[in-house]
C-alpha cells in the first residue's frame, strides 16, 4: 500500500497570509467607505434637483412653492418625496422643503437633505458635507466643512 505524504500549511505561513490580508483590508476599506458616501450624496443631489423641478411645476399652477416634510399631512405636501432613494428605509437622506431664510414660501423654496435621520437609514453619516441645500434661486450649499460637496 502506497502512503502519500501530505503537506499542510504551517501556523507561521497562515499568520503571514492573514497579516497581508489585514493590511490590504485596512487600506481598501476607507476608500470603499468614501465611495459609498459620495454615491449616496450624489443620489441625494439628484433627488433635490428632481424635487426642485417638481416644485417649479407646482409654482406655475399655484403661484407659490409648497413646503413639505416627512411629517406633513396636507395633500399638496404629500405629493413631494421626502427621502432621497428608492424607498424611505433604504435612503440615506431625509428631505424637507421650506421657505428660504428670511423670505416667504411664495417667493423662494429651500430644499434641505439631512443625512441619517430616524426616518431614513440612521447609520449613514456624511461628516464632510452634512446637510445638502438647494434653493429655487439656484444656490447650492452644504452645512459641513467640505468645500466641494456639489459637482
Amino acid at each position: 500500500m502506497n502512503i502519500q505524504h501530505m503537506r499542510a500549511f504551517s501556523l507561521l505561513e497562515l499568520m503571514i497570509v492573514l497579516a497581508i490580508i489585514s493590511i490590504l483590508m485596512a487600506l481598501a476599506l476607507p476608500a470603499y467607505q468614501q465611495a459609498v458616501i459620495r454615491a449616496r450624496r450624489t443620489e441625494a443631489q439628484v433627488a433635490l434637483w428632481q424635487l426642485l423641478q417638481q416644485q417649479e411645476r407646482f409654482y406655475t399652477q399655484a403661484n407659490s412653492y409648497q413646503a413639505f416634510s416627512a411629517s406633513a399631512n396636507e395633500p399638496e405636501a404629500r405629493q413631494f418625496k421626502w427621502w432621497s432613494g428608492s424607498g424611505a428605509a433604504s435612503s440615506a437622506y431625509e428631505i424637507e422643503g421650506k421657505a428660504c431664510d428670511g423670505e416667504q414660501i411664495s417667493a423662494c423654496i429651500q430644499l434641505v437633505a439631512t443625512p441619517g435621520t430616524s426616518r431614513v437609514d440612521g447609520r449613514f453619516r456624511d461628516e464632510a458635507c452634512q446637510q445638502l441645500i438647494l434653493t429655487s434661486r439656484g444656490r447650492q450649499s452644504a452645512s459641513g466643512t467640505e468645500a466641494r460637496c456639489w459637482p
